[in-house]
């Protein structure tokens, strides 16, 4: 009896080897959310875990996007082929980012939660300043790359690989070839580097979980359930609107887009990070979409950083609820100029936990209204940054996704010649 008592541990273990990563993922998740309503805010004990989870991914996921975008430049035949993905991605991040800034205002608009909410909290403090478009350009190009590596600045260090890159087309063939594996195998260095942090991801995704339903999920029955119901419903619109487009574009079902970017979902929605989850896109936009590095590395990076859909529709929503908490009300050129400014301030934020907060402060304050506002919805914030991180990273795939489908399946110059005879 002993004798089988101990052997059936390691069969345990055995079969839950044989798991894949989502299921145990999904596993994780639903033990942590029962340990969060079980113990409450005692839960956040576990908290430290997640926390640690959430550093290995940024350790491993911004020399990844650095190396894996220069990488997949050097696989093109020209800068001009840089130019046109350059020219349809930045195209298609404007459009849906201002799409996604217009949802969230209809949808506010039609709820109105914020009518008859009293603001009592006052919030002080100099929460910054709506910068200039040709500040916004200035702070892409970084003054020292290892200050920007260390200090996780990714749009610079997007900036920087996009011209290493460039620099790389324009060597000579013997020393492009050289760079090319080089640049290539430290890509698969820190690919392998990722595959090792993912092998912690259920305990760090069940920890998050379980702290978050501990600590915040009493809060979705409070005051504030119509405003976070609000942004959800207007998330859920844009990834329906996401999906429309991608079926109208390459005919992809929901089905097969969700059954291949499903590891990505429950990584964004318990570290509420963008940026540590692209190590996570990324791998799924390559091994699993089968799309050509040449493409993901450029556009999920990108993404990451300016393309803010879920963030957009946070900052609208959070403006027009705080308008109406207010008792004021926006004429057609002030919407225009709040499409504007949303476009320019969501493209800002950080791609980490709570980043959004800190826009939403400045994008308050920039139209005159009452800052008060965060004091309350600083308490909910991470129930609606789960949402917003999860439709910033489905925006990020599924334009990979579209623009991949109208590329060329070989770069440019790369068809064999056709010779006489």
């Amino acid at each position: 009896m002993a004798s089988s008592t101990v052997d059936s541990a390691p069969s345990l273990f055995a079969k839950l080897g044989r798991v894949s990563g989502g299921t145990q993922v999904l596993i994780a998740m639903i033990i942590g959310a029962s340990a969060g309503v079980i113990f409450g805010e005692r839960a956040a004990v576990v908290q430290p875990l997640g926390d640690i989870f959430i550093r290995l991914l940024l350790m491993a996921a911004i020399p990844l996007v650095f190396f894996n975008l220069v990488a997949g430049l050097t696989t093109l035949s020209d800068v001009k082929v840089l130019g046109r993905l350059g020219v349809r991605v930045l195209a298609y991040y404007t459009v849906t980012t201002l799409v996604a800034l217009a949802i969230g205002l209809t949808v506010m608009q039609l709820l109105q939660p914020g009518i008859g909410m009293t603001l009592r909290d006052e919030v002080s403090g100099n929460f910054g300043q709506v910068p200039s478009l040709m500040q916004v350009v200035v702070d892409l190009i970084p003054r020292n790359v290892f200050q920007a590596l260390a200090e996780g600045k990714v749009s610079q260090l997007v900036v920087f690989a996009l011209f290493l890159g460039v620099s790389v087309l324009l060597l000579p063939a013997e020393h492009k070839s050289v760079c090319e594996k080089a640049f290539n195998a430290f890509a698969e260095l820190f690919r392998k580097l990722v595959g090792i942090v993912l092998k912690f991801g259920p305990i760090g995704i069940g920890a998050l979980t379980a702290n978050t339903v501990g600590v915040y999920g009493a809060k979705l029955f409070g005051p504030l359930s119509v405003f976070i119901g609000g942004v959800w419903i207007a998330l859920s619109v844009m990834a329906a609107v996401y999906l429309l487009v991608l079926y109208a574009t390459t005919r992809m079902t929901p089905r097969a887009f969700f059954s291949q970017a499903a590891p990505v979902f429950p990584t964004a929605l318990a570290t509420c990070s963008s940026m540590a989850t692209t190590a996570v896109s990324l791998e799924v936009a390559g091994e699993r979409m089968k799309i050509p590095r040449r493409i993901y590395a450029f556009t999920i990076p990108l993404g990451a950083q300016i393309n803010k859909d879920g963030t957009s529709i946070f900052l609208a929503s959070l403006l027009l609820f705080t308008a109406q908490a207010a008792g004021v009300s926006f004429g057609f050129g002030t919407i225009v100029t709040i499409l504007l400014l949303g476009l320019l301030l969501s493209e800002g934020s950080g791609g980490i936990p709570g980043s959004g907060i800190v826009i939403g402060l400045i994008f308050v304050k920039a139209f005159n209204l009452p800052v008060e506002i965060a004091a309350i919805v600083v308490g909910v914030y991470r129930l609606i940054d789960m949402g917003t991180t999860m439709v910033n990273c489905m925006g990020d795939l599924i334009a990979t996704k579209i623009i991949a489908h109208y590329e060329p399946a070989e770069p440019l110059g790369a068809q064999p010649e056709v010779t006489a005879g």
